[in-house]
C-alpha cells in the first residue's frame, strides 16, 4: 500500500499578475478535488507578500499526483506559467508523520 503524499508548492507571481494567478489556482480547486487520488487540495495566500500562493496538496500515492499533472487543466495552467511566474515554482514533497485528531 502507497503513502499519502503532501505537496506544499510556492508560486510567486509577476506583480501585475498576482491576482490572475490566484484566479487560475481558484479555477483548479473544483476539478482536482474530482479527481479519485485528491485528498486535500488547499489554496493560501501569503500574508507579507500577496504575489506568493501556497497549495497544500494531499494525494493518495506518488503516481496519483502524477496522474493530476497530467489533465488537461493542469497543463494548461503550468502552460502559462512563463508568463505568470516571477520564478519557477518550488515544491516541497512530503510524507504526513503524525495522524489527524
Amino acid at each position: 500500500m502507497s503513502e499519502q503524499l503532501t505537496l506544499i508548492a510556492r508560486l510567486t507571481a509577476k506583480p501585475e499578475h498576482a491576482d490572475t494567478l490566484g484566479e487560475a489556482l481558484q479555477a483548479m480547486v473544483a476539478p482536482t478535488r474530482a479527481e479519485a487520488g485528491s485528498v486535500d487540495y488547499l489554496i493560501h495566500r501569503d500574508n507579507d507578500d500577496r504575489r506568493v500562493w501556497i497549495l497544500y496538496e494531499n494525494w493518495r500515492s506518488r503516481a496519483d499526483l502524477d496522474a493530476h499533472f497530467e489533465q488537461p487543466y493542469t497543463k494548461a495552467l503550468m502552460g502559462r506559467f512563463p508568463e505568470l511566474l516571477a520564478k519557477d515554482m518550488e515544491l516541497s514533497f512530503c510524507t504526513m508523520v503524525s495522524s489527524r485528531p
